[in-house]
């Protein structure tokens, strides 16, 4: 059956992929009556969702593809140091993917892509406000300083562009121009190094691994079966549900299935017409202990690296590695954005490091994530979120399980179809 022919409202739907798109889905089908099995080859927020900075930042989410990646240059995307990482040896598919995503880099096509971005930031909060009303029981929390820290007024020109930029497109963001002097009043962790700063106004962030966990928590509390261990191998669309097979013999009949498999999406959704490369654009983060754990997040954006509080730990992050989902962290990643951050941050065992991690976060080549019905109305993808998985998480699963349910594609959604 083709997305455009009318399904009936599914009753019992397979979600396959157990990060916080996949069990976001799976709490706001429940909501409207849908029995949910979630699937997952490893466990609950074994990808992306567990390590990543944890920032609900939709102030400035923004198209990945922009102007700026392309001033990076071919020496320094092949240097190992570098904050975007592109291996010397890339295999076709992702140079089909690095094809496809500079040819997205320019300013008319950014904006085109700020526009599809807008109204699902408008509503990022609701979701995460309607989970945390409903029970989830992990804390967003509000960022009461969120520091973009700079050495120089010259290097905070950049972001103050951005942020015009995002203005002109129709979002709004509060924010302040800071001195060095001012934003480490506020923030006592940056070092004397920082000579210029915004302040972010209106964000919040989490404990990401805690807050997924607890969501799943929340979905196996209401009744959902929830199987770690299953590596979905095949899924078929039989005319009259989805058949969906593991690669240890389990073999189930749904109603609908959502592939929420985020960097693996295209595996499984190729059949059904999903044609979008998704790339593995891998983050690395680490904690350590600090004089002084920063009240809210910090960004050194001209070092690419994201710092978030967690407990009595400060989550570094950093990195965008185009490569293979599959290879082993790089030790010289780590590195890399321990010595990006070493000048900058006050306090900080940056060589007592804890918690090292690599995590591939799904990327398209347009910047836009893939959501809603294939060219089977059985079968929807959910996914290709890049660096945004966790702030349109949450409304990515309300807005998919309204269009599923009742079979009206939200107008939010109309940027993102899998088949573009």
């Amino acid at each position: 059956m083709s997305a455009t022919e009318s399904a009936p409202a599914p009753q019992r739907v397979a979600i396959v992929g157990a990060g916080m798109v996949g069990l976001a889905t799976a709490w706001f089908l429940q909501e409207r009556g849908v029995e949910v099995t979630v699937l997952d080859r490893t466990g609950v927020a074994a990808g992306a969702s567990w390590g990543n900075a944890g920032w609900l930042t939709p102030g400035i989410t923004t198209p990945l593809p922009e102007p700026a990646v392309l001033r990076y240059g071919l020496r320094a995307v092949l240097s190992p140091s570098s904050p975007v990482y592109v291996p010397p040896r890339a295999d076709p598919r992702l140079l089909r993917f690095l094809a496809g995503f500079t040819r997205h880099s320019t300013a008319a096509k950014w904006r085109t892509a700020m526009r599809a971005y807008i109204p699902m930031n408008r509503r990022a909060f609701e979701a995460f406000d309607a989970l945390g009303a409903g029970g989830v029981a992990a804390m967003t929390h509000e960022a009461k300083s969120f520091i973009a820290a700079y050495r120089t007024e010259a290097e905070r020109s950049v972001l103050l562009d951005e942020l015009a930029h995002i203005h002109a497109a129709g979002q709004e963001i509060e924010f302040d121009v800071l001195t060095g002097a001012e934003a480490r009043e506020v923030e006592p962790s940056l070092s004397e190094n920082i000579g210029a700063a915004i302040r972010l106004h209106g964000q919040r962030f989490i404990n990401p691994g805690e807050y997924v966990h607890s969501l799943a928590g929340s979905v196996r509390a209401r009744g959902a079966s929830l199987v770690t261990g299953a590596d979905v191998v095949d899924v078929r669309d039989e005319g009259t549900g989805v058949r969906v097979v593991t690669s240890a013999g389990a073999d189930e009949r749904y109603d609908a299935v959502v592939l929420a498999t985020g960097t693996w999406l295209g595996e499984l959704g190729r059949r059904f017409g999903v044609r979008t490369v998704v790339q593995a654009g891998r983050g690395y983060s680490f904690s350590v202990k600090m004089e002084h754990v920063p009240s809210g997040p910090v960004y050194f954006p001209a070092q690419r690296v994201a710092c978030t509080p967690l407990g009595d730990r400060l989550r570094v992050a950093g990195m965008m590695e185009f490569r293979s989902a599959e290879a082993p962290l790089d030790r010289r990643r780590i590195l890399a954005i321990a010595e990006a951050a070493r000048p900058l941050l006050r306090g900080a065992d940056l060589d007592g490091r804890v918690d090292e991690w690599v995590g591939s976060r799904p990327c398209t080549p347009d910047g836009l994530p893939l959501i809603g019905a294939t060219r089977s109305s059985r079968v929807f993808a959910a996914g290709g979120h890049g660096m945004w998985g966790i702030t349109l998480g949450p409304l990515t699963g309300s807005l998919l399980a309204e269009e599923m349910t009742t079979g009206r594609r939200p107008t939010e959604l109309q940027p993102f179809n899998p088949l573009r």
